[in-house]
């Protein structure tokens, strides 16, 4: 068993601030150090990459309260210590901590998996209405027609907050990499994209360029690639390999049945939609299904869902 590695305060008071960065890597103790010096050790080890929390109730430690990213105090503390600090436990408990970092930690990863659900969707529509303009004699889809496609997709999306999180993003704590982000963005809105174009050629000519046909057909295709997609990006593990929540499921469903039901029943007529011939609507299927398949195999080579492990 190796020895543990102390450092007292008089080692630490003849320490440079460089030689103490280097020092918080290996100690294991610091011992009999005064409050300037606990908020050294706090501003060394922050600077060495680490995420600082830190407990205390008295006037000494208020120094060390203020410079932990969570300084964390009891209600019986002195005022200074309660008032430097970020949290301010009610309960003789640090059980409520490990709770708050669990719920924390879900928290993050849902808003991960929402940030790039939906960055990717909004870059690959914007790129595949671009392109559409280039050869298409009409706008794919109505103003209308636009708003009720994000207002179904939006449903889904609000199941995220409560969505399962896979237990090693609970494991370990996580920061944002908005690099990760950005390569996430781009490589699957291009792969978006594609699919859209291709989605595109496919209708304009099963529908002889009508446009209302052609409309309703890239409304379900949209609808489906973009609320389906969730179901594969919410997780780096394959796709059956992480359940989601219930609710994720059911509203998926829901959203899918109410676009199709809407499309093909004369109320669509509303929104200047046509219902469909069934072999249009199983090549929509077709084309759907195989988007998500193919972001199920490009997730394991790109960026999955961007997080840098702290300390």
């Amino acid at each position: 068993m190796a020895t543990p590695q102390l450092v007292t305060g008089e080692e630490l008071h003849a320490m440079r601030d460089e030689a103490l960065w280097q020092r918080v890597e290996t100690a294991d103790v610091f011992a009999e150090v005064d409050p300037n010096q606990k908020e050294r050790i706090v501003l060394a080890l922050r600077r060495s990459g680490a995420v600082v929390g830190y407990i205390g109730d008295g006037i000494n430690d208020a120094p060390a309260l203020h410079a932990a990213d969570v300084g964390i105090s009891v209600d019986g503390a002195v005022d200074v210590a309660r008032e430097a600090a970020d949290l301010v436990l009610l309960e003789h408990d640090l059980r409520v901590v490990n709770r708050g970092i669990r719920q924390g930690r879900i928290t993050f990863a849902n808003t991960q998996k929402y940030i790039l659900a939906t960055t990717s969707a909004n870059f690959g529509n914007m790129l595949s209405m671009a392109a559409a303009s280039a050869f298409l004699p009409f706008l794919p889809l109505t103003a209308p027609q636009i708003l009720l496609n994000n207002l179904l997709t939006d449903v889904p999306g609000m199941a995220l907050a409560g969505d399962r999180v896979d237990p090693e993003h609970v494991r370990t704590p996580t920061r944002w990499d908005m690099r990760a982000i950005r390569r996430f963005t781009i490589g699957f809105g291009l792969l978006s994209s594609v699919f859209d174009v291709l989605t595109f050629a496919a209708l304009f000519w099963l529908t002889a360029g009508m446009a209302s046909s052609f409309r309703s057909g890239w409304f379900l295709e949209s609808l489906a690639t973009e609320v389906l997609v969730l179901l594969v990006i919410r997780t780096r593990r394959p796709l059956l390999s992480s359940s989601p929540s219930p609710m994720l499921v059911v509203l998926t469903v829901l959203v899918l049945v109410a676009a199709l039901v809407f499309v093909q029943v004369p109320a669509g007529r509303m929104l200047s939609f046509v219902a469909l011939p069934p072999w249009v609507l199983l090549i929509v299927a077709g084309i759907s299904l195989a988007y998500v398949a193919t972001v199920e195999i490009a997730k394991r080579r790109l960026p999955g869902i961007a997080t840098t492990p702290g300390r």
